[in-house]
């Protein structure tokens, strides 16, 4: 059997290097419509037959399904480096791991993650014939991808940067989010990566017409990043409050404590006092602070915020049930000072707010004993607020398209993140994380409040864009406009029927395969 050839390789290189450039913070995300072309070509014309065939187009064949998982596999364990590199400073500076095993850290995540790439490539080149290129896995190579993101989703539990990101800002094409989730994107995007590669692959005279077409897709789908909507009405005011304090620990000593509670507290109600309309919300962040829902001096100065202010806030707090049972939680409180409600957070971040199997990573408790180790929250019911269904969402869960449209299908009418992206640094992952949190309103057709510690704190239209927002690293408090929305899309009612399809699709390719080599096998 033939070796992969070197150009394959340098291929592979060449689309790790364009996914990378394809998100924040260099974000090209013009560059998403060829990114995985190079990797596709690589896959199909991996290599030079055992026996040299006279035709041009049988000179190069594709990668065997092994072959196929190796060049898939060194893309994605290069793309996760270059994309999740914060990974490193999150696990060096505050998880107080030294520099060595940070390292360690970040390259077991990358070659754990990497192998959702590997397992695309080896379905393309299983769906690829042994001596010659197949149209069949050019065909099916977006259903193939869509059904390896949902893989990612739902069994490693890390869906970060999903292809169909990289098209947030284009809104005319990000409608198709309220029908399929952002998979629907991620399919159209390696729709048209396929008929570039297929440019290429195919024979040459059929090579010209191919690129023009193709061209021709990315100028019209790329089109809609420059078409500007009219404003969407907002009739309300939230006050979001972005405490910018720092992720080291800190002296929370009782008189530190109080002169914070009552900094943010005067932010608050200067913020709600130059309000028109008077504000329905007031929000707190995911905080580094210790604030602990059992504490009277922390839950006085709150209520006496609720009555002065006539609003109601939200809250972001360590819950506590128990000494022993710890919660990160968003409290609710009414305008009278009674605190009505909570959501605890159940999608926790592991190795940062609790420790898998802790007996075997032991190495990794710092950062919990930074952040806490958390009890799961059980219910996603949105939390009344006199008028408004508030379906609130901590941080992370953000990533998770079907938990959070689950929010928006139980009733809530806006969305409310809290988070805390402080453990990011200045990486690019403060901006991937707000991308991400932005289509979550696109896919629900939601106004989005998103309130974070240093920032980005923004309020986010159901078309994803960004209407008000505060600077990263500042103390303030942001009056954000925002509306209720009532109208549900056909995405949150149904979640991730588009993913399935492809993947039941994905599995119906591979059956045919076999079945069809079986056949070709036996009649040999």
């Amino acid at each position: 059997m033939r070796q992969i050839r070197k150009k394959a390789w340098l291929l592979v290189l060449f689309s790790a290097a364009l996914q990378i450039l394809s998100f924040p913070l260099p974000g090209l995300y013009f560059l998403s419509w060829i990114a995985l072309t190079p990797l596709l070509v690589a896959i199909l014309h991996a290599r030079y037959p055992d026996t040299i065939q006279l035709d041009e187009s049988q000179k190069l064949i594709p990668a065997t399904p092994w072959q196929g998982f190796l060049l898939g596999y060194a893309c994605g364990v290069l793309w996760y480096l270059g994309t999740c590199y914060w990974v490193y400073d999150t696990m060096h500076q505050y998880g107080g791991l030294s520099v060595p095993v940070a390292l360690l850290v970040l390259l077991l995540f990358a070659l754990y993650l990497g192998l959702y790439h590997g397992l695309f490539g080896l379905l393309v080149s299983v769906l690829a014939r042994r001596d010659s290129f197949s149209r069949m896995a050019l065909v099916c190579a977006p259903c193939l991808w869509v059904a390896v993101e949902l893989a990612r989703t739902r069994v490693s539990g890390f869906p970060w940067d999903l292809l169909g990101i990289t098209q947030i800002d284009n809104v005319p094409l990000t409608r198709i989010a309220t029908v399929t989730g952002v998979y629907g994107l991620s399919f159209e995007i390696l729709l048209v990566n396929v008929a570039f590669a297929a440019a290429f692959v195919l024979h040459r005279s059929r090579r010209k017409t191919l690129f023009r077409a193709s061209l021709a897709a990315v100028l019209l789908l790329q089109a809609g990043r420059w078409v500007t909507l009219p404003p969407i009405a907002a009739d309300r005011i939230a006050v979001l409050l972005q405490q910018n304090l720092p992720e080291a620990d800190e002296a929370w000593t009782d008189a530190h404590t109080q002169a914070m509670l009552q900094e943010f507290s005067t932010l608050s109600l200067n913020a709600a006092a130059n309000s028109r309309p008077h504000p329905d919300l007031i929000i707190w962040p995911e905080s580094p602070a210790p604030f602990q829902t059992n504490d009277p001096a922390f839950r006085e100065p709150i209520s006496n915020l609720a009555r002065q202010s006539q609003a109601w806030l939200v809250i972001g707090s360590i819950g506590v049930d128990n000494p022993q049972t710890y919660f990160n939680s968003a409290s609710l409180v009414s305008p009278t000072g009674d605190w009505d409600g909570r959501y605890s957070k159940i999608h926790l971040v592991p190795f940062g707010e609790y420790v898998p199997f802790p007996s075997v990573f032991s190495f990794a408790g710092g950062l919990t004993q930074a952040v806490g180790n958390f009890t799961r929250g059980t219910s996603r019911a949105p939390l009344q607020a006199g008028d408004q269904r508030l379906g609130i969402f901590i941080c992370y869960e953000s990533i998770f398209p079907n938990e959070i449209r689950q929010l928006v299908n139980q009733g809530a009418d806006v969305l409310v993140n809290i988070s805390n992206d402080g453990w990011y640094g200045d990486s690019g992952a403060w901006s991937q994380h707000l991308n991400q949190a932005r289509m979550r309103a696109v896919e629900n057709n939601r106004w989005l409040l998103r309130d974070t510690n240093t920032g980005l704190t923004a309020s986010i239209d159901p078309y994803g864009r960004v209407v008000g927002r505060l600077e990263r690293k500042t103390r303030a408090a942001l009056a954000a406009p925002y509306a209720l929305t009532k109208v549900t899309t056909f995405y949150s009612e149904h979640g991730d029927w588009f993913a399935y399809l492809c993947a039941i699709i994905s599995i119906g390719a591979l059956v045919a395969r076999f079945t069809l080599q079986r056949k070709t096998e036996s009649n040999g």
